[in-house]
């Protein structure tokens, strides 16, 4: 049964427009105890990501370090939060069975969602990005950036992309584009009808994770390539090469999981919003179904992320590869300087 068949249909929020709330979609809801599983593991494994970089931001003295950490510390918070929110509607759900239609009729709990999963979907794309860009200056341009780059300003940082992505997920609210009930009616996300208003938003939304991935692509890329380049220079003696490798192989983690958990759903997006339907007020069943099977793979990207964090350190390398040793590095594309004049280039850094 259709929407447009209830009386009540002209009382209902937007985000019901062309939506199927027959009952036969029951039998596509998963086990509540599924849910309830999967959002534990995910909450635990970001609580102990962060227990982890908590202690490790203690003792660490050196501010190329600290400050990539505080970039960890954001994406982890973004991470736990995005599936704390998310769970706490989805898992009553799938217990109560509730009609949407009944307890949210002005959309406003739908809109919440829709919102929460722009918004956490979007950021830890945007922080990769931030990530890779903050790495590739510290490779190529290290005394700048270690004056620059305080926590402060660190955090700084992390705020305004969270900044952006909190705007991004407004637009809807503001008039560009809507959220809306998706298959099988658990949750809201963009709405991928083929309007002006939803196209424009569904490209932004989808492009925009695109740029942030490749982005991170290239920027880590260039980053690995000089790191690997100057890794066997005996002369550079400024920085511990371990500590530079250690940061870019979580870098790389990241990354990798941000590629492969979102880029199927993005892409998906990005062809859908092309796409020319039958009705133009509905997309077929067939790709309702697509969207949800990529939503769910985008969401392993919040539980995978934290064990990038907790297995790809140092203290877990050396339990797997005891031979492996602290070496000594600089991570720099500038010749190395004598003592007088390595003094002389930090005051003058400091000074401007």
């Amino acid at each position: 049964m259709e929407l447009g068949n209830f009386s009540d249909a002209g009382r209902l929020g937007s985000c019901f427009r062309g939506c199927n709330i027959s009952d036969d979609l029951r039998g596509y809801l998963t086990s509540p105890w599924f849910s309830t599983t999967f959002g534990l593991i995910g909450l635990c494994s970001n609580l102990f990501a962060f227990c982890v970089l908590v202690n490790s931001s203690r003792k660490m003295h050196s501010r190329a370090r600290s400050s990539f950490l505080v970039f960890l510390c954001g994406l982890v918070v973004t991470d736990f939060m995005g599936l704390l929110v998310t769970f706490s509607i989805v898992v009553p759900y799938h217990f109560a069975k509730f009609e949407w239609r009944h307890v949210d009729p002005g959309c406003h709990l739908c809109n919440f969602m829709g919102l929460a999963m722009v918004f956490f979907g979007q950021c830890p794309l945007l922080l990769g990005a931030t990530m890779a860009g903050e790495r590739f200056l510290g490779i190529y341009r290290p005394f700048s950036r270690s004056v620059n780059m305080s926590k402060r300003r660190a955090w700084i940082l992390v705020c305004m992309v969270w900044g952006l992505g909190f705007f991004l997920g407004l637009l809807p609210i503001f008039g560009l584009g809507e959220y809306s009930l998706q298959f099988p009616n658990s949750w809201c996300f963009l709405t991928l009808r083929h309007d002006p208003r939803n196209v424009a938003f569904s490209l932004i939304f989808a492009l925009l994770g695109i740029f942030c991935v490749v982005l991170s692509f290239f920027l880590n890329t260039f980053s690995v390539v000089t790191l690997c380049r100057i890794y066997h220079d005996s002369e550079s003696v400024q920085r511990r090469r371990d500590s530079e490798v250690e940061m870019m192989a979580q870098l790389l983690g990241i990354m990798v999981v941000a590629s492969v958990s979102w880029l199927p759903l993005l892409i998906f997006i990005t062809r859908t919003a092309f796409q020319n339907f039958p009705d133009v007020n509905r997309i077929p069943r067939e790709t309702e179904e697509w969207l949800l099977i990529f939503l769910r793979l985008a969401t392993w990207n919040q539980i995978l992320d934290p064990w990038v964090y907790i297995l790809i350190r140092r203290a877990v390398l050396r339990r797997i590869y005891p031979s492996l040793k602290t070496r000594p590095s600089i991570v720099s594309l500038y010749p190395v300087l004598n003592p007088s004049l390595q003094r002389k280039f930090t005051q003058d850094s400091v000074l401007q």
